[in-house]
């Protein structure tokens, strides 16, 4: 009976010990934007709607704890870089806009004046790169994430560049917190030729690349973290991605039982339209249990 009693003892402090070293690793302090588990896909809903990337749904969110917004990013036909998904006529409809741009303006680049003077549902503040950076001054702790939308290098190029631009004029400090999305290995060349960015996610839903080649590519461009869709996620390669030293985050993530089942997996953190950086904290899932 005592052996017995030893052996379970023995084992107590040995899972103990596991879960305290496993937790330890898991809180590994962070900085920069991956401090953070969250990622507010298209600066976060309002009241239940997604993909507004508007300036109240940045503010909302931020009050509500979250710090680092992904942004969706178009060009207008004047080639001015502004927060936009898309430019059809379902995101016309989706964001109310349809009953206040004629016909023929609802399935088409806007200009300028057009999208910064057309309401989105009727009361919330269009963004472009300037308001955009404004913000970003205002908000030192806040990081934006780009998702250039344009699919040409020089269109992703102005984007940048416009982004560039705007904080040269108003804060340069700020450029430490834009947080660029890459979608293929090439693109890291082409966003390092409009500006050396500091930090880069690489986000895999239109690459080809194997599992091992995307491993190589982080590793050898030390590449801060690696974005991925629900399908693609498997816990070997989020295992090989950490060791790699990038952490790893899975969009889009609505549901809290979603994030723990993944954190289980070694997936660090989230894309979300509805979820809050201070939710994610509230979860407590990183191993609840202490011996």
């Amino acid at each position: 009976m005592k052996r017995i009693a030893a052996v379970l003892i023995l084992l107590i402090v040995t899972v103990g010990t596991l879960f305290f070293a496993y937790e330890s690793e898991s809180e590994e302090q962070r900085d920069g934007f991956t401090a953070y588990r969250l990622i507010a896909h298209a600066m976060g809903s309002i009241r239940d709607q997604p993909y507004t990337n508007a300036y109240e749904a940045m503010i909302a969110n931020y009050e509500k704890g979250t710090r680092v917004f992904e942004i969706d990013f178009m060009l207008t036909s004047d080639r001015k870089a502004v927060a936009r998904h898309e430019w059809t006529a379902n995101m016309s409809k989706m964001l109310g806009q349809d009953e206040e741009l004629s016909e023929d303006k609802q399935a088409g680049a806007l200009t300028h004046d057009e999208f910064m003077d057309t309401p989105i549902l009727g009361m919330y503040q269009p963004m472009d790169a300037d308001g955009i950076i404004d913000v970003l001054a205002e908000y030192p702790d806040m990081y934006i994430v780009t998702d250039t939308k344009e699919q040409k290098d020089e269109d992703i190029q102005q984007v940048l560049r416009s982004l560039v631009d705007a904080a040269k004029e108003h804060d340069p400090s700020v450029l430490d917190r834009v947080v660029v999305q890459i979608y293929n290995e090439p693109m890291l060349e082409t966003v390092k030729e409009v500006y050396a960015f500091p930090s880069i996610i690489y986000t895999l839903y239109a690459t080809q690349d194997t599992e091992d080649q995307v491993v190589h590519f982080v590793q050898k461009n030390d590449i801060d973290a690696v974005t991925m869709p629900e399908y693609k996620v498997n816990q070997n390669f989020v295992a090989k991605l950490n060791s790699a030293g990038s952490v790893t985050y899975v969009h889009t993530i609505n549901d809290t039982e979603q994030v723990a089942n993944y954190e289980k997996w070694g997936v660090y953190g989230v894309y979300s339209d509805v979820l809050t950086e201070q939710e994610l904290d509230e979860m407590n899932t990183h191993f609840a249990w202490k011996p």
